[in-house]
């Protein structure tokens, strides 16, 4: 009686665990894939409680909401012009087709390491149709729309769909930027050296003008002093010719009391006779 109890509880345990493996739950984001020895034999894109035979069978599940995709890296194109523009792109897709998605590409990896050279592809293809300044414009949205609708009649047999790509970012590569900024800093220097040349110029123009008007202005100002002086001596001769003209005694006194004025001083020595014509106003008696 008891070896019969065990082997029941044995079986029953078995038929339950048997019963709870064909027994599988699909959420709401997910789809799912049965397959049978690696085979696909039934799609599933519906949520709820479903039913596969247990041991022989397992269950894939694929994600059903809108996934994204960055590349690693930016992917250098040539434009239209010959320029070279490294691009960092964003795209997002979705699995529409959970059977087909297992038979090109099986999982999301190897999903996106395809997206990745799809995405190359028609980027370097639609790019090299434009030029630089079509990708800075209002025509970037047609741009990646194009990009977007040659990606998708690929990624459809693959079993996916892009819902948008978005060109994040252009940039000239690194050895052209270093170029580009070389060429900037070198015109600023000329800029600088011709502000610097033209300052000097100026400057000395500036210069060269105030010395010319110095030298004028002194010129004139010796000019006009040599006239005064002139004027001043010519009426002070006249002055003296007139005085002399009415008294001419009390002119020779004069001249005689300069000559003394500018003759003695207190360190001067000299040595006259009594009788000498340079003491006529001086009335000394002659012995």
């Amino acid at each position: 009686m008891t070896r019969f109890r065990i082997i029941s509880l044995i079986f029953s345990v078995a038929v339950i665990w048997t019963i709870l493996s064909a027994l599988f739950i699909v959420d709401e984001t997910q789809q799912a894939l049965v397959v049978q020895f690696g085979e696909p034999r039934n799609t599933i894109s519906k949520p709820g409680l479903n039913f596969k035979y247990p041991f022989i069978q397992d269950v894939i599940y694929f994600e059903k909401r809108v996934l994204s995709f960055i590349p690693d890296e930016g992917e250098e194109a040539i434009l239209k012009d010959q320029k070279r523009l490294k691009v960092d792109t964003y795209a997002r897709f979705k699995i529409t087709d959970s059977l087909r998605f297992y038979q090109s590409v099986r999982n999301e990896v190897e999903a996106r390491k395809q997206l990745d050279t799809i995405v190359d592809s028609a980027l370097r293809e639609e790019l090299g149709q434009r030029g630089l300044s079509e990708i800075l414009s209002d025509k970037r949205i047609e741009i990646t729309s194009n990009i977007r609708e040659a990606v998708n009649l690929k990624a459809t047999s693959l079993g996916m769909e892009i819902i948008d790509i978005q060109i994040r970012r252009a940039d000239y590569p690194e050895v052209t930027s270093q170029a580009i900024f070389a060429r900037m800093i070198s015109e600023r220097e000329r800029i600088a050296r011709e502000f610097r040349a033209t300052g000097e110029e100026e400057a000395q123009k500036i210069r060269a003008s105030a010395e010319k008007k110095r030298v004028v202005t002194v010129a004139e100002g010796a000019r006009k002093s040599q006239e005064t002086r002139g004027l001043g001596d010519a009426e002070a001769i006249q002055i003296y010719a007139d005085s002399f003209g009415k008294d001419p005694e009390f002119f020779s006194f004069y001249r005689s009391m300069e000559a003394y004025k500018n003759s003695i001083n207190q360190n001067d020595t000299m040595v006259l006779t009594p009788d000498n014509d340079f003491f006529e106003y001086f009335n000394l008696p002659v012995n």
